[in-house]
Order: C-alpha cells, then sequence, then structure tokens
C-alpha cells in the first residue's frame, strides 16, 4: 500500500507498507497512491488501555439512566417509559438522579415489565420485582444486588462486531480488557470475536497458566469495604509474581491505593505492575509510586464527564488530587489512558481533550496535547514503554487524520478519521 502526501512528524511524506509493516517513508516514492492523504497526520493507531469489552457491547443496546443524559427524578421516570415484554436494561444510574433507588421505586415509577438497571460504578444492579421473579431471586429484598454480574447475566456473550466498529471510527486499533472476572471462557470469547484488533486479556487468577500473547496481568478488584489483610493480599501478589505475571490493580479512593502500593512494596514490585485509576493521588502517594516503578493508567476522560459530581461529593481539598496527569509525568511516572468504558465515553479524542483543556478547577493537571496523544500510542503489551512512531519497520496499524497535527491539535475533540491501513 502507498499512501502519499501525507503528514509524518510534521514533515509532507510518502509511506508505503507491506500490509503488515512500514516499509519506506520518503518524500516520493514510486508508485500509484492507493491513498492521498491530502496533508492529514498519520499515526501509529490507538490502543484503548482499559476497557470492559462485554459491558461496553451490552451498554450499546441499553438505555441511559444518569448524567448527562438523565439529571432528575421525572427524567428517570421519562426515561423508564417503555412498555414492552422482555428486560429493560439501563446503565449509568448516579444517585445524583433521584437518590438509592430500590426494587420499591422501580416497581412504582418504572414499566409493568422486567427492568434491571446498572449503576455508574458497575458494582451495583437495582431489580424491580419482575427482574427478580425473572431471574428466580429472593434476596435481598430491596432488589440492590452488589458484584453479582454472575447472577444478573441472563444468555451468552453479547456480539463485539458494533462495538469493535465503533472503536476503530475512532482509531483505536488496539485494547486492553480488564474485567476482573475474566475467566477462560472469557478469553477465547475475546479471541474468538476480536477479529484484528490487538488484544491485551487481564482477568482472573485461572488465566495464569494459560500460554497465549494476549493473556495479560493478574487483575485485582477490592473495595474500601473489602479490602483484604495485607499479608492476603501481598501473598496474592506474590504468586501471580512468581508465576512471572504482573498485577494490574483498581485504585480509586485513597484506601486502595495505599494498601495496594503497601502489598506490592510487600510482595516485592516487578516490571509491569499496574495501578488502574489512581483517581486520588497526592504528593505521598506520587512518590510511592515513583519508587516501585509501578505504571499508572488512568481515565482522563472522568474529569470532564463527572466534573459536577465531583464538586458535590469530593471534599475540596482533595480536588487538586483527582486524576492527574501533569504530576504523574512531571514525577517519571509510566503513564497510559483508557476509557473505562461502559462507565465512560469510548471516544479518545474526547478524553485527549479533556486532558488538555481540563474543566475549571481542575486545570492545574491539564497536559499538552502531544502529551495526551502519547497516552493513547503506548504498545498494547506494555503501557508503560515509549509511545510507537510511524516509522520504518513499525507495524503498520496507521490511522490518517483529516487535517494536520498543527490544527488538530487546537482542539482534539474535532478530530475525524480519514482511513486506516490495518
Amino acid at each position: 500500500m502507498l499512501i502519499r502526501n501525507a503528514e509524518v512528524d510534521g514533515q509532507i511524506m510518502d509511506v508505503r507498507t507491506n500490509g503488515k509493516i512500514i516499509t519506506e517513508i520518503a518524500p516520493h516514492l514510486e508508485g500509484v497512491a492507493d491513498i492521498d492523504g491530502k496533508g492529514g497526520a498519520l499515526l501509529p493507531g490507538l490502543h484503548d488501555h482499559h476497557i470492559h469489552l462485554n459491558a461496553t457491547a451490552a451498554a450499546m443496546n441499553s438505555m441511559r439512566c444518569g448524567p448527562p443524559e438523565v439529571m432528575t427524578e421525572d427524567d428517570l421516570i421519562k426515561a423508564l417509559d417503555q412498555p414492552g415484554e422482555g428486560f429493560l436494561r439501563g446503565v449509568g444510574y448516579h444517585h445524583s438522579v433521584a437518590g438509592e433507588i430500590n426494587r420499591d421505586w422501580l416497581d412504582a415509577n418504572g414499566p409493568d415489565r422486567p427492568v434491571r438497571i446498572q449503576h455508574r460504578s458497575g458494582r451495583l444492579w437495582i431489580l424491580n420485582s419482575r427482574a427478580m421473579d425473572e431471574l428466580g431471586i429472593k434476596e435481598p429484598k430491596d432488589g440492590r444486588l452488589y458484584d453479582s454480574d454472575h447472577i444478573i447475566r441472563r444468555s451468552g456473550f453479547p456480539d463485539l462486531t458494533p462495538l469493535i466498529k465503533r472503536l476503530r471510527s475512532y482509531g483505536i486499533v488496539g485494547v486492553t480488557e480488564v474485567t476482573p472476572s475474566n475467566g477462560i471462557a472469557e478469553f477465547e470469547n475475546y479471541l474468538e470475536q476480536a477479529g484484528d484488533l490487538n488484544l491485551s486479556i487481564m482477568g482472573k487468577a485461572e488465566l495464569t497458566g494459560v500460554s497465549h500473547p494476549r493473556r495479560g496481568h493478574l487483575k485485582l478488584h477490592y473495595h474500601d469495604h473489602d479490602l483484604p489483610a495485607l499479608a492476603d493480599l501481598a501473598r496474592v501478589i506474590g504468586t501471580a509474581h512468581d508465576a512471572g505475571r504482573a498485577i494490574a490493580a483498581h485504585c480509586v479512593t485513597r484506601a486502595e491505593l495505599m494498601m495496594t502500593l503497601a502489598a506490592i512494596e510487600k510482595a516485592g514490585p516487578i516490571d509491569r505492575d499496574r495501578i488502574e485509576h489512581a483517581a486520588i493521588a497526592d504528593e505521598a502517594a506520587i512518590e510511592w509510586m515513583q519508587r516501585l516503578g509501578v505504571i499508572v493508567v488512568t481515565q482522563p476522560n472522568f474529569i470532564a464527564e463527572r466534573r459536577a459530581a465531583y464538586l458535590k461529593d469530593v471534599p475540596e481539598a482533595d480536588h487538586p488530587h483527582l486524576w492527574r496527569l501533569k504530576s504523574f509525568l512531571g514525577a517519571g511516572l509510566p503513564l497510559a489512558a483508557g476509557s473505562d468504558a461502559p462507565f465512560g465515553d469510548p471516544n479518545p479524542w474526547a478524553a485527549m481533550a479533556a486532558a488538555v483543556k481540563r474543566p475549571k478547577g481542575f486545570e492545574a493537571e491539564s497536559i499538552t496535547p502531544e502529551e495526551a496523544l502519547a497516552l493513547y500510542t503506548k504498545p498494547a503489551e506494555d503501557a508503560g514503554g515509549e509511545p510507537r512512531r510511524v516509522a520504518v519497520g513499525e507495524p503498520a496499524d496507521l490511522i490518517l487524520l483529516d487535517r494536520g497535527w498543527d490544527e488538530a491539535r487546537k482542539d482534539l475533540g474535532e478530530v475525524k478519521m480519514v482511513s486506516f491501513t490495518s
């Protein structure tokens, strides 16, 4: 394939590939062009380093039940007004809409059909009586089920084709699937459905014995209310390390982060151990992460998507510590980004825009457009590695923008893809 008149590192170049590898880059290459770049920036394909594929695919066929689409109790009641026979599945609920709704609230305000609504944290499902009857669930009586995806799932895995098409429309050529409950069945399903999407698949300890290049980290997912003893967590981490498997730990709160860092220190860190989210990190935490050499994979999109809730629910003293970027990079921490879809918007360009122009009150952690792009061009197998480049010998999973980089960097949220070469 020959791409003519594309911008590579600020210069107009022709680029030739053999389908898999970039073979030539020069101001003029002989041959008939397959693609006229028209001066658009040619970049490595993007990688979402933190996504839940099955949940995102299911959410695409679900009703939004939280901000910004649904803001009030009346909004939610109107959204639920969808008569029918089958399950009505809602996602993205937040207590700011109508409080801690439960089975009785759904029975009184929802349609006469099975209804299940997922909280935006991903941990809580709220069911009405018809849904509980349909699934044969007796407890809890209030219909609020925590960490119960294995009970809620009613059928096989969702079709990933529409989601992959959507991801590729953003220029995403690879993802890291981070769902903690991933086992052998999920692993095989992702491989079967993903096509040429470049995958790294995290999951449970049962994947440790899987010898496959796409098998990723052991995913650890604890919360403030169920944090294990330090010795127990260190033992889990040490067992993974002994098997040559790095860990990736969910750390949204300060307590989750401190416990995880202490356990990694006790077990002994290894290359590519990851902290997922690092949503609240003060200077002491940053110094500790720096000392341990962990990779941070964060979500720049959340500071824009959830600003109103953070201003209301997070103490002002912690606002400077929320979803940090500039401070992580300044400390030399290896840093990459992912969407956490379906709990965040899977559009990486919106997230990059949010990283560059953070909302009022959180501007101090803004980074440059080039730094934002680099968060999504780290290798699939190493979120802490150097950003990939368009260079001879590199993979030909390239994306062509509809504009040059000088124009694109003015507002990354407006960028569009012209074509792919992968």
